[in-house]
């Protein structure tokens, strides 16, 4: 391996380049060491080439120190030119996923939206976060997407994240900010040694770089290796997907016909899609299994606390964990003139269409929106009779736990239109309007 270069702001400024343009520089500062010798770094390379820099810096709340940190960030920025407004946050306590965990997506989640169009985001993490991290995610029976560690960049609010120290050893940061006499704070939570990570790193790490000296950068490339595999494994994900027909889900068809690892790899990629994390291996194995074997008379299930995989017929599709909400309420009054939203189902709204709601309608009171009825009947245009709605989901493929939630328009008690589905005969006009539901909460898949 070639040997990593001197830290100064030139080589930073080669390293951000590889990293690809932005509008500008916002620091992630803490006021440890890291992120002061980043924004040392940053304020030189701004001051020389003119680039539009600042800072921002997340009071978490959860040290005593936390507002003499904040006003030490403010303080040092201003002495380097650089603004650095305060963000406070709130970290939930009882979220089940730790501390630790649920501070960072606090953290993570402010940053985002506090982030400008097109600007990057810099956070200070270095070669010996990258080691403590593949390490972490291999003791946790991780696999090729989790021991590729942390990216050196990915997408954020409305701009991108930037590692760009990545490339340089905690050692390598310590003498910079030695050299140039800077002044940081210490948190005195990061020699707990209850948490992995600082167990990992006092404990550990000195008996590993004592045997291989080198171990930060052994590291960091075998994370490469892992983020090409992981590459390699979305792209042929990506093939195995547009395998599949149009519509909601996964086929089964399609699943069947891969290897299980296969399979598992093309569920993960589209459960990553929706932003859903993927159930364990183990889980998943299994739970894959028992969805593709199973009848299609059967609905099996496979859940874990981030979600839900159901099967309907030949499909398969993704849920949030619980399911999806049930309807709102009472039926709601709506006079067809503007798009009425209902929570946790869509945004009902009429387009044009050849056929469909009569245009007297528009605005007529005695209009209402709600979900089906026990034993609730109709005739659609060019249907020769009436209908159970039942049997006229089932027949659309509609699964079971969407059927509750297909909203019904209603003339006092005649059904005028099934969202999506079509219109009442004695309602239907030629032109007129199609009604139509636009999910926009989560995904059912």
């Amino acid at each position: 391996m070639a040997p990593t270069p001197e830290l100064s702001p030139e080589t930073l400024a080669r390293h951000l380049a590889v990293l690809g343009p932005a509008s500008g520089f916002c620091v992630a500062y803490s006021g440890g060491l890291d992120s002061t010798v980043l924004l040392h770094l940053m304020a030189a390379l701004s001051e020389a080439r003119e680039l539009p820099l600042r800072a921002v810096h997340i009071h978490h709340g959860l040290q005593p120190q936390a507002d003499a940190w904040a006003e030490h960030c403010r303080q040092q920025a201003a002495a380097l030119g650089v603004d650095c407004p305060v963000l406070p946050v709130e970290v939930r306590r009882d979220s089940g996923e730790g501390l630790e965990a649920a501070a960072r997506r606090a953290r993570y989640a402010a940053l985002a939206s506090h982030l400008q169009s097109g600007e990057a985001l810099l956070t200070a993490h270095h070669a010996d976060d990258q080691a403590e991290t593949v390490l972490l995610h291999l003791l946790r029976g991780s696999g090729p997407r989790g021991l590729a560690g942390m990216r050196a960049q990915r997408p954020l609010g409305r701009g991108r994240l930037l590692r760009p120290l990545l490339p340089w050893s905690r050692e390598r940061l310590r003498a910079y900010g030695d050299t140039h006499a800077l002044c940081w704070v210490e948190d005195p939570s990061n020699a707990h040694a209850a948490h992995d990570r600082n167990w990992l790193r006092h404990t550990l790490w000195p008996v590993l770089t004592e045997r291989w000296p080198d171990a930060s950068r052994r590291l960091g490339r075998a994370a490469g290796e892992q983020a090409e595999a992981e590459t390699l494994l979305r792209e042929l994900a990506g093939e195995d997907l547009a395998r599949h027909s149009p519509g909601p889900g996964l086929a089964v068809s399609v699943l069947a016909r891969l290897s299980p690892a296969r399979a598992r790899n093309l569920v993960r990629h589209w459960l990553l899609m929706a932003g859903l994390r993927p159930p364990p291996r183990a889980r998943l194995e299994q739970g894959l299994a028992d969805l593709i074997r199973a009848g299609r008379d059967r609905q099996p299930v496979l859940t874990w606390p981030e979600g839900e995989l159901r099967r309907y017929r030949d499909r398969i599709h993704r849920l949030p964990a619980g399911g999806l909400p049930p309807w709102p309420g009472p039926d709601r009054e709506w006079d067809l003139r503007v798009p009425l939203v209902v929570p946790g189902v869509g945004v009902l709204r009429l387009v044009r269409a050849d056929e469909g709601i009569v245009p007297s309608l528009i605005g007529a009171e005695g209009l209402s929106v709600g979900r089906r009825r026990r034993g609730e009947r109709c005739q659609l245009a060019h249907d020769p009779g009436h209908r159970p709605l039942s049997k006229r989901f089932q027949e659309a493929g509609i699964p079971p736990w969407e059927r509750d939630r297909i909203p019904i328009l209603r003339r006092g008690e005649e059904v005028v239109a099934i969202a999506n589905l079509g219109t009442a005969k004695r309602f239907t006009a030629r032109p007129g309007y199609r009604l139509i539901c636009e999910e926009h909460g989560p995904d059912g898949g």
